[in-house]
């Protein structure tokens, strides 16, 4: 698959694919005859779950490290299974934070709804 359908079907762009390729965060592609870069289609679920990671907020540099290890293979899965709960570790508390704003948020917001309703118009 050419660089270009990687980004169609992804929704990153060409330039961030191959940013990503260049750190070391996508494997780099095969090439072709004419020497353009040609993935397997796979790489579409790794692309998937980096975008996963990057919307919990993981750091770029431990993106890197986790594609490091998961390029060694099956001997790195307990380094990558800790990278991984360390992380959701992380995500939990923010999200608890995050609900914990929202809810003061919500109860701001009621008590302006509940004073213009006491306020004659």
């Amino acid at each position: 698959m050419k660089i270009g359908e990687v980004a169609q079907r992804s929704g990153l762009s060409v330039h961030t694919i191959r940013y990503y390729e260049r750190i070391g965060l996508v494997p780099r592609a095969g090439r072709d005859a004419a020497g353009h870069r040609d993935y397997d289609a796979a790489i579409l679920t790794w692309i998937a779950f980096l975008s996963r990671l990057k919307e919990t907020g993981m750091p770029l540099r431990q993106m890197v490290h986790y594609a490091e290890l998961r390029e060694q293979g099956d001997t790195t899965a307990n380094a990558r299974r800790h990278i991984l709960k360390s992380h959701r570790s992380h995500v939990r508390d923010r999200m608890r934070r995050l609900t914990e704003a929202l809810d003061a948020l919500d109860a701001k917001i009621f008590s302006y709804t509940d004073k213009r309703k006491e306020t004659p118009e």
